[in-house]
């Protein structure tokens, strides 16, 4: 009898990327498309199909041997229905069917969910969190996203919102600036790279000494280097970024009580500057018992997929 493989879809505003995994989590290939988002809902979701069948066929397996089809979204869906309600990246697709839809066109059940906790699933079932039972998961990109596993599957809670770690607030409210979620302080503002960027630019316009201010433009990695280099600013919004990120993992630990924490995304790429400023932190504001490993994460653009493939055997 064949091994069952499980292809996952991580569905962006551009493109469309799947994987195929086996059932131990290791992803076998990959391919991409566009995802046609101008086109609409339909236009969506037969590229998503098509490009279901084409890695299917590429890695020639039998669709015989495909036991299920997990897909991460961004936005608000009820995941036992599989009916997402809202996406803010794709602004027609409100209160529909993803799961019945796909599942009428690959004959195949499909699983759905939100790509944050997909992307989480991911490093914990074949990533940085592989062998381990809970742990929780942190993005650092534009935003602050993430996911918490427990019991070695997705903790969802009771609508869908558990996992929302960017928007815990820990910024006193005579610092804090509003989020884009309509909350003051939460943690996305300063931890983010889209924080990182407009501390830089606040310390810039205010005239602070500087080597970003010769930038043209400024980047988060760009202020990591400066602050690599010695700039004074730089570091000080790099301490600042990895204070709060710190500050709202000792919360989250005193109530999850994972066994590693994984940090992702394009933040976490600064390396030691911003782990070891974490981990002090992190170790400074949580209980002896519940301090616990703060490894990177380890399959970039590849945890989506990975994640959403394996919502069929560990997803509540």
């Amino acid at each position: 009898m064949s091994q069952a493989l499980y292809v996952g879809v991580d569905i962006g505003g551009t493109t469309v990327k799947v994987g195929i995994c086996n059932a131990e989590g290791k992803l076998l290939r990959t391919y991409e498309g566009p995802t046609g988002t101008e086109s609409g809902n339909d236009v969506i979701l037969d590229n998503i199909a098509a490009y279901v069948r084409r890695i299917v066929d590429d890695y020639n397996a039998s669709w015989d041997d495909v036991a299920g089809v997990g897909v991460g979204i961004p936005g608000f869906m009820d995941f036992e229905t599989g009916v997402v309600i809202f996406s803010a990246n794709f602004p027609s697709m409100r209160n529909v069917p993803v799961k019945a839809i796909l599942e009428q066109k690959l004959g195949k059940p499909v699983k759905i969910n939100n790509d944050a906790n997909v992307a989480a699933l991911g490093e914990a079932w074949s990533g940085a969190g592989r062998g381990l039972q809970n742990v929780v998961v942190y993005t650092l990109g534009t935003g602050v996203g993430g996911g918490i596993i427990a019991r070695g599957k997705i903790y969802e809670g009771f609508s869908g919102m558990a996992g929302e770690l960017g928007h815990v607030q820990v910024v006193p409210d005579m610092e804090a600036i509003q989020c884009g979620c309509g909350q003051h302080g939460c943690v996305e503002t300063v931890s983010s790279a889209t924080g990182i960027i407009r501390m830089a630019k606040d310390a810039v316009e205010r005239g602070d000494k500087t080597s970003l201010a010769d930038l043209p433009s400024i980047a988060a990695k760009d202020v990591f280097d400066a602050a690599k280099a010695g700039d004074e600013v730089a570091l000080r919004i790099v301490k600042r970024a990895a204070f709060y990120l710190g500050k709202a993992m000792a919360a989250t630990a005193v109530i999850v009580n994972p066994e590693r924490f994984i940090l992702g995304g394009g933040v976490a790429k600064a390396g030691d500057i911003l782990f070891d400023a974490v981990r002090e932190v992190f170790a400074k504001y949580t209980p002896q018992r519940a301090i616990v490993d703060i490894v990177p994460a380890e399959l970039g653009n590849d945890a989506g997929v990975v994640g959403a493939a394996g919502l069929h055997l560990r997803a509540l």
